[in-house]
């Protein structure tokens, strides 16, 4: 039985290495009863190796599970190497920082930092964006092959806010700028209130491997006396991470 719990324990695990899920969820994709389910995240929760992304909400990989599993050799787990550099941003830029990569032509966010202020935001943990309206996926779309760019921009691009950039003549310059800065800035185009600036993650064969960004609430955030060193911040720890990953 206990032989059992364990495998059961390392399903669940595995199942939200994927992307957070909440109880009813992730018993489907693990194929598992709701009450196994709800039991084994009890104690998983006791040990740290999951979380809630909020009171009620859906799980996560928890910090404990990441801090075990960062003692690998780097490029083993791309959460766990982008960790440590999420925190150290978090803490020197005062805001929220995220890790996220392209999945099915998508953004999709694979872990956030927790917000220290007052002002709580929404982590977007396990959630899709699409590539043209937040700036993970300006800089990520920024350095893949022209043909890949052009045949994105020839689709139909989603409207998520009365902001979100639409034009493709005006996106193809923020792709230009965006590979000359090394980053980029959105200013509420994915969600209303939220500013955001991203970096891509690049390989050795300068495509993006992920993108790291910060985000704010849009009434503080960006300082505009700030927002270039804050975009270099990013850009450093982008290149620190591609280091770690790609030695």
């Amino acid at each position: 039985m206990a032989v059992q719990s364990v495998e059961r324990a390392f399903l669940l695990l595995r199942t939200l290495a994927q992307g957070a899920l909440g109880v009813t969820d992730l018993a489907d994709q693990a194929g598992l009863p709701k009450s196994t389910v709800a039991r084994l995240l009890a104690a998983l929760e006791s040990e740290g190796a999951v979380e809630q992304v909020e009171a009620g909400g859906a799980y996560r990989i928890g910090d404990g599970l990441i801090d075990i599993s960062g003692a690998v050799p780097a490029g083993r787990s791309l959460i766990a190497a982008a960790r440590p550099h999420l925190l150290e941003l978090a803490e020197s830029l005062g805001e929220v920082a995220g890790l996220s990569v392209i999945e099915n032509g998508q953004i999709y966010y694979l872990d956030h930092t927790e917000s220290s202020s007052d002002v709580q935001l929404r982590d977007w943990t396990g959630d899709y964006a699409p590539l043209h309206s937040v700036s993970s996926g300006v800089v990520m779309l920024a350095h893949l092959p022209s043909d890949q760019q052009e045949a994105y921009l020839a689709h139909p691009l989603e409207q998520c806010t009365p902001w979100t950039n639409l034009d493709p003549d005006v996106l193809r310059e923020r792709l230009t700028q965006a590979r000359s800065l090394g980053y980029a800035w959105g200013y509420e185009e994915f969600a209303e209130g939220i500013n955001a600036v991203a970096a891509p993650v690049l390989g050795e064969d300068g495509l993006p491997l992920a993108a790291l960004h910060v985000h704010g609430p849009a009434y503080r955030y960006p300082d505009p006396d700030i927002a270039h060193d804050h975009g270099l911040a990013l850009v450093a720890a982008a290149n620190r991470l591609a280091a770690q990953l790609t030695a």
